[in-house]
């Protein structure tokens, strides 16, 4: 199955978390942060949304940084991923 995202939103899944500290101690699932980075995978159409003209400004396989609580978590053959709109998408990284 694939997803395939309407207006504004945009399918990503998150970059693994750090499994080593910056001082190398080895950290625990529960000493994890939740990682701010992802791969975009699908892309929305963009176009009228809410009323305004949306342009999508990100493309499958970029590297972007999101907002900590944005977005709806979901499951697909046992895969996670993250659907937000491009609003919360707060930078690429290149």
């Amino acid at each position: 199955m694939t997803i395939k995202p309407l207006g504004d939103r945009v399918v990503i899944k998150n970059l693994e978390a750090e499994e080593t500290s910056k001082g190398g101690i080895l950290l625990t699932n529960s000493a994890k942060e939740k990682p701010q980075m992802a791969e975009v995978l699908a892309v929305g159409p963009g176009g009228m949304v809410d009323g305004k003209e949306v342009v999508m400004n990100v493309t499958v396989g970029q590297k972007v940084i999101y907002s900590k609580y944005a977005g709806t978590e979901c499951k697909l053959d046992g895969e996670d991923y993250i659907i937000v709109r491009q609003g919360d998408i707060l930078a690429v990284v290149e």
